[in-house]
Parts: C-alpha cells; sequence; structure tokens
C-alpha cells in the first residue's frame, strides 16, 4: 500500500475488493493484469494504452496531491530513465491520476515535467479512471473530509504489446529497477 493514507471513513466509490485481494491477485499472478483504457494526457490529448505499443512502459497509479509515495516512486522512475542514457527511450513513464477531479489536464502539466520531461500524465472521467485501475488492480479510494486518498502503490512495467510483465513494490529504487528492465531493454 502506498503511504497516502487519508483518516475516516470511505466514500462508495472505493474499489470493489479489498486492498488486501488485489495484493493478492498481484503477488500471486492470480488474474491478468492491464488492459485497454481511454484517458487524456497533460497536453488535452486522447490517449489509449495503443499509443505506448513499440516501448517498454513503466506505469505508476497516483494523484498531484500525494505527500509521500507517489513523488518518491516518480523520483526513482526518472532517476532510472537518468541512469538508463539513451536506452532510457526505449521506455515510456506514464503516471495515471486517481483524483480527476482536482487532477485536471492542466495541473498534470504542470506536476509532470517537474520529475521527468517524458513522464506522460493521464487524467479521465471518475468512470474511466476507475476501468483504468480495476484493469491493474489498484485499490483507491477518497478518505471522507480528507484531501487524501488512499491507494496502492505499485509500479508496473510492460513489455512493448503492452502486456504485464510485473510490479516493483513502493519504494522500489532507481538501482533495483534496473536490474529488471535491463533484460527487457533488448527484447523485441
Amino acid at each position: 500500500m502506498g503511504a497516502c493514507w487519508g483518516l475516516g471513513p470511505a466514500k462508495a466509490e472505493e474499489s470493489p475488493r479489498s486492498a488486501a485481494e488485489l495484493m493478492d491477485v498481484l503477488m500471486w499472478n492470480r488474474e491478468p493484469v492491464g488492459g485497454p483504457f481511454a484517458l487524456v494526457d497533460q497536453d488535452g490529448r486522447p490517449r489509449t494504452e495503443a499509443d505506448f505499443r513499440g516501448k517498454l512502459v513503466i506505469l505508476t497509479f497516483g494523484y498531484t496531491g500525494c505527500p509521500d509515495v507517489c513523488p518518491t516512486d516518480l523520483m526513482e522512475i526518472a532517476r532510472a530513465l537518468t541512469l538508463l542514457g539513451e536506452a532510457g527511450e526505449a521506455i515510456q513513464p506514464v503516471f495515471i491520476t486517481l483524483d480527476p477531479t482536482r487532477d485536471t489536464a492542466a495541473l498534470l502539466a504542470e506536476f509532470v515535467p517537474s520529475f521527468h520531461p517524458r513522464l506522460i500524465g493521464l487524467t479521465g472521467s471518475e468512470a474511466a479512471i476507475r476501468r483504468a485501475a480495476d484493469a491493474y488492480k489498484v485499490f483507491y479510494r477518497r478518505a471522507e473530509g480528507a484531501d487524501a486518498i488512499e491507494h496502492s502503490a505499485f509500479v508496473y512495467l510492460l513489455d512493448r504489446s503492452g502486456a504485464y510483465l510485473g510490479f516493483f513494490p513502493p519504494g522500489t529504487s532507481a538501482e533495483r529497477m534496473l536490474t529488471i528492465i535491463r533484460p527487457h531493454l533488448g527484447a523485441r
């Protein structure tokens, strides 16, 4: 779980499955992970998962107001890309907000470049975000009376066809990410 936990009872839009159940699905590969999505990037352009075919994708879910795990993981993703140098061009980093009400395209346009110039931020309707989150087995809910969103904080690695390869737990260092990513850079 991410450390972006708010306090208080959850609202009705919470994940249909518990955080523990979703973690179990990911840890033991019990169900397919990933799938189609239709969202909008920080420049207001419609984006789908097909837009990223041909590149490895590092995908994470979070929100711009997250005080700790989201920015920390985004910094490590950016650091991994920097450490890879030119080889990092084969990787597309993507951040999908779990707070589309506040995280507009305009806000994402200010937020994502502070981590990496190639980071793409995606937003959309509540329903579109829920579909994407459910496809990737992401737990999230807004805490009642708080600005925080409780959410799982996995960083997903997808192959060039968009298929799920695995995940990094929250707080994974750039160096550890690279030990997993490097063998996939040469694979076509």
